[in-house]
């Protein structure tokens, strides 16, 4: 599988219900957080980048501007995980070998990160590769073509774990502190975040 032909997904559609506003709107570093992901997307170098957000989102649109990336949008506002990831699947397969599909709250996870877990997928061709910290896997997830019609057909929040863990003789995963792989959900969440995150 080579690094070139791997699409990554950035999940940026949900509906921030926890944070009673925008999340992704919110900077970071000196960000809004949704550009900070989608950076950290793009400079990994993939074939293509497809960001999913909210319909109707302009704010969204604006927070990527300029950004070598694709921006679609999901069906709905604060729908099933699995409405963006079809969107996202639909706009790239069959192009790619494989899609690596990240979530745009999760802060932690940098450039470096997501390469290794394309490069991990090159080096174990035809295998899912995840993320873990202790028992959990996390995004980014990383899905070869083969498993997209699968993926595709899944409805639902926590596909992408779900169908990690139906296939769990196919799939290695890369070990990453809890540091890395938190999300952003609460106020008290991104005070912590603020904290954590110096601008770069």
């Amino acid at each position: 599988m080579a690094d070139g032909r791997i699409a990554i997904i950035v999940l940026a559609a949900g509906a921030s219900t926890r944070m009673g506003q925008p999340k992704l709107l919110l900077p970071l570093a000196g960000e809004p957080l949704l550009r900070r992901a989608a950076m950290r997307a793009a400079a990994c170098g993939a074939a293509s980048v497809v960001v999913v957000v909210p319909p109707a989102a302009i704010a969204w649109h604006e927070a990527l501007s300029g950004l070598a990336v694709t921006c679609i949008e999901s069906p709905s506002i604060g729908g099933p995980v699995s409405e963006s990831l079809h969107a996202a699947i639909d706009a790239v397969a069959p192009s790619v070998d494989g899609v690596l599909v990240v979530l745009a709250d999760m802060v932690g996870v940098t450039t470096p990160m997501m390469s290794a877990v394309i490069a991990a997928a090159g080096a174990a061709p035809c295998r899912m590769v995840g993320s873990r910290y202790g028992e959990v896997v996390a995004p980014p997830l990383l899905f070869p073509q083969r498993f997209l019609p699968e993926l595709r057909a899944m409805h639902g929040d926590g596909v992408g774990r779900a169908l990690f863990a139906a296939h769990g003789d196919e799939a290695v995963t890369i070990d990453w502190p809890a540091t890395a792989l938190y999300d952003i959900d609460t106020p008290d969440d991104y005070r912590a975040a603020t904290r954590r995150h110096a601008p770069e």
